[in-house]
């Protein structure tokens, strides 16, 4: 079960990540050309929040299934924290992946709220824009990309 819901949490970041991207850019131009909100507009910001919410529901799954946050959970109760927190792996997968991720999810929720909630379009690509944005840059900071310590590829099989 392990091995299946990491290979869906794999490919599903990236239909999150491309509705972000296309809600942000959308919003972006939409913000600069003063157009109205669309009913695009309005449907990438849900397939957005879904796609979100979707990846944080399957990466809780994951991360109490994981071995290297099992490992991490040995290390911190027989060394404490500070052994976690100096080991760069058990760090990111037991602290920094999960924390950043789901700020990125709650921004990413905010930004559709407001946008959904604001009266005007403007108000709405402006929240769009700033929230997917941040959003954005947290997620792409938080990937275990091929060249960093923590590397995972990028599609699983």
């Amino acid at each position: 079960m392990y091995e299946i819901l990491l290979k869906f949490h794999s490919l599903l970041r990236w239909l999150a990540l491309l509705f972000i991207v296309a809600a942000f850019l959308k919003s972006l131009i939409g913000m600069a050309g003063k157009q109205r909100w669309s009913v695009v507009d309005n449907k990438l910001s849900i397939y957005s929040l879904v796609g979100a919410h979707l990846q944080l529901v399957i990466g809780l799954v994951l991360y109490f299934l994981s071995p290297v946050v099992q490992s991490a959970l040995e290390v911190m109760k027989s060394a404490g924290m500070g052994a976690v927190m100096k080991d760069a792996t058990l760090r990111f997968w037991l602290v920094e992946h999960f924390l950043t991720m789901l700020i990125a999810i709650v921004l990413v929720t905010i930004g559709r709220v407001k946008a959904k909630k604001a009266a005007e379009d403007a108000k709405k690509h402006k929240y769009i824009v700033i929230f997917f944005f941040i959003a954005l840059l947290l997620i792409l900071s938080r990937i275990p990309w091929p060249w960093m310590e923590v590397a995972r590829p990028l599609w699983r099989y």
